[in-house]
């Protein structure tokens, strides 16, 4: 019988290959408010994040690019968590995020699949995979 531990590395790295596999949000929007372009000169994974607003309220939430599976899944988690919120709460989450994945104490669990992403703290190296969609988006959101 699998330990705990071992049963949950399992179920995160099956999200993480799920959301690599079959990215939500993947695409250019044909017309969007605001976008940011992301790059990790040390593995070279690219990313683009594109906002577009309804109010002060993110509407849509896109990204291309290409990269590992951990940048890959990262950002379409960050899609489906943070579309249709506002503003000021997605900046909120995107900083307890990076200090989560940083090795904080926070509960990256309440966040839902995006607590897969706490296996990264075992390759600090990593850590930049996991964390680059969300500086994108958060340069994207201070852009305006």
């Amino acid at each position: 019988m699998m330990a705990m531990d071992d049963s949950l590395q399992e179920l995160y790295q099956a999200v993480i290959l799920e959301h690599n596999r079959v990215p939500c949000n993947k695409r250019v929007p044909a017309a969007y408010h605001s976008h940011s372009d992301g790059y990790n000169p040390s593995c070279g994974d690219k990313i683009s994040v594109y906002v577009n607003f309804d109010g002060d309220r993110v509407a849509d939430l896109a990204f291309s690019g290409e990269g590992c599976a951990i940048s890959q899944a990262s950002a379409s988690l960050m899609t489906e968590l943070l579309k249709n919120r506002p503003r000021a709460e997605i900046l909120a989450i995107i900083d307890d995020i990076c200090r989560g994945l940083a090795g904080e104490d926070v509960d990256l669990n309440k966040y839902g699949d995006v607590g897969a992403l706490i296996g990264v703290r075992k390759f600090p190296m990593r850590i930049k995979c996991a964390t680059m969609a969300w500086h994108t988006l958060k340069e994207a959101i201070q852009e305006i």
